[in-house]
């Protein structure tokens, strides 16, 4: 049996949610062939970091090319705009999809290998990508896959009700990015001065980010603050490319730069793409949460601190499920509240601690198990029910 795991070009946030678990099942089942397949050489040398030895013994590396003449002659100038490598990977590389029982994947694009390509035979398990609230994350799509690894009862849920996919198909396994987290969170490079640290965390989506109406306006109000050091760490999507595209509601817009007077202020940590941008480095160093959307702020909320919530597109967001993770703290609209809003963050915590407990413990099913050897079981079950307990 081959069992895949894919990392395509552009998701390196994407790759301790199943990387972990390709680990924990090369050690369960050392009779099922595992391979991970990456298409570009940042992936690959993260992968390799992270796999270690494991990689060169019990599991295979693949790296998957842009075989066709259009794809390696246009798809460097397309992917300035548009994911065109990502998209095209799939269609350069049928002969190594095919080849395989199995393929874990983070998102949603490898439904082409079923939709556009009919490789029927080829079972599809979704580990997704984060524990968010964003409704992209419930459409019909997720329907799609023959099995789909969650981690916790609130995913669970929304994708029966939501996105109709069946019970049986689906499996909660925690969240194998936890088992990555160092004992000891690294020392950032900020001075000591006894500020609290902010994290501002904004989302790339044109439609739902925080950063294209107050961005700029923010890191301005650090810059020239003398109560908080702040870790600008976005979404590493953000500035991938020239122009941001929103799917679910299609909108485009330019994320523009970052001024220089940020870059060069002292009490100002910018980092918009390296690997600690998302292997928790900093959700773990920072005492407030400051963001919209993106789903970091629930692995912030391993420990219940403070965190502030951008509206500057005016979102109706009460009641609404998609944004059920601004119940942990206070919601602004407007520049002008934000001042007061961090300096009300900590003696209001204690309005949101059960709350944001609660969120966490709905948002993640964890036991004593690691995640990733839950989610390694629950793939043994799908691929191999005679090794299931009765």
């Amino acid at each position: 049996m081959r069992i895949g795991f894919l990392f395509s070009h552009d998701q390196t946030h994407q790759l301790a949610h199943s990387l972990p678990i390709a680990m924990a099942l090369a050690a369960l089942r050392p009779d099922i062939e595992i391979l991970v397949a990456t298409s570009s050489p940042q992936m690959e040398a993260q992968v390799r970091t992270l796999a270690g030895p494991l990689l060169c013994s019990r599991i295979q590396h693949v790296r998957l090319q842009l075989n066709r003449s259009f794809s390696r002659s246009f798809g460097p100038l397309l992917n300035r705009f548009l994911p065109y490598e990502k998209l095209a990977i799939y269609g350069d590389n049928l002969d190594f999809f095919r080849s395989l029982d199995a393929l874990v994947v983070t998102e949603k694009t490898s439904l082409l290998l079923k939709t556009h390509y009919h490789l029927d035979r080829l079972r599809l398990i979704h580990t997704r990508h984060g524990a968010g609230d964003r409704a992209i994350g419930f459409n019909h799509a997720s329907a799609g896959f023959d099995h789909v690894l969650v981690s916790g009862d609130k995913i669970r849920e929304r994708l029966i009700d939501d996105a109709g996919v069946a019970p049986e198909r689906i499996s909660v396994v925690g969240y194998p990015k936890f088992d990555l987290l160092p004992a000891t969170p690294p020392r950032l490079p900020l001075p000591d001065n006894g500020r609290p640290t902010v994290l501002y965390n904004p989302h790339p989506s044109p439609h739902l980010s925080s950063w294209y109406r107050m961005g700029k306006d923010i890191l301005r109000y650090f810059c020239d603050s003398d109560r908080y050091n702040l870790i600008f760490a976005p979404h590493v999507m953000l500035f991938r490319r020239k122009f941001v595209i929103s799917i679910d509601k299609f909108r485009i817009d330019r994320p523009g730069g970052i001024e220089p007077a940020v870059r060069d202020c002292p009490t100002i940590l910018v980092d918009t793409g390296s690997a600690a941008c998302t292997d928790m480095t900093y959700t773990q160093a920072a005492d407030i949460y400051l963001g919209d959307v993106s789903s970091q702020v629930y692995e912030f909320l391993i420990r219940p601190r403070p965190c502030v919530f951008l509206n500057p597109n005016r979102v109706d967001y009460r009641g609404n499920p998609d944004y059920a993770h601004w119940q942990a703290g206070a919601v602004i609209s407007r520049m002008e509240d934000l001042d007061e809003a961090l300096q009300n963050a900590a003696s209001d915590h204690y309005l949101y601690r059960e709350t944001q407990r609660a969120m966490f413990n709905r948002t993640f099913n964890l036991t004593g198990e690691a995640s990733a050897l839950r989610a390694a079981r629950a793939i043994e079950r799908v691929m191999c029910p005679q090794f299931s307990p009765a």
